[in-house]
């Protein structure tokens, strides 16, 4: 289980400023959609929405208040489950 956190206000506002934008991508919506429904709540991010935050982060076109929004979704991703090794 992740830990228990939740977006904070700065981020959240900078993800209400990401889905007003008229030129962010549908991608950056959509983390900054996840990041906002997080406030003050212990949701955890989806495999796909921390998937997308992690593109966000690695696009150098993407707004600081989109990089925020990614960031705070990404924190709250549930941790990667390792894969199961097969013994011989």
């Amino acid at each position: 289980m992740a830990k228990a956190e939740s977006t904070g206000k700065k981020p959240a506002s900078n993800a209400s400023k990401v889905l007003a934008s008229t030129t962010a991508t549908k991608t950056e919506k959509s983390v900054a959609a996840s990041a906002l429904a997080q406030t003050k709540s212990t949701k955890v991010t989806s495999a796909a929405v921390a998937s997308k935050a992690a593109k966000v982060l690695d696009d150098p076109k993407a707004s600081k208040a989109a990089k925020s929004a990614a960031a705070s979704a990404l924190t709250q991703a549930a941790p990667a489950k390792k894969a199961a090794v097969k013994k011989k």
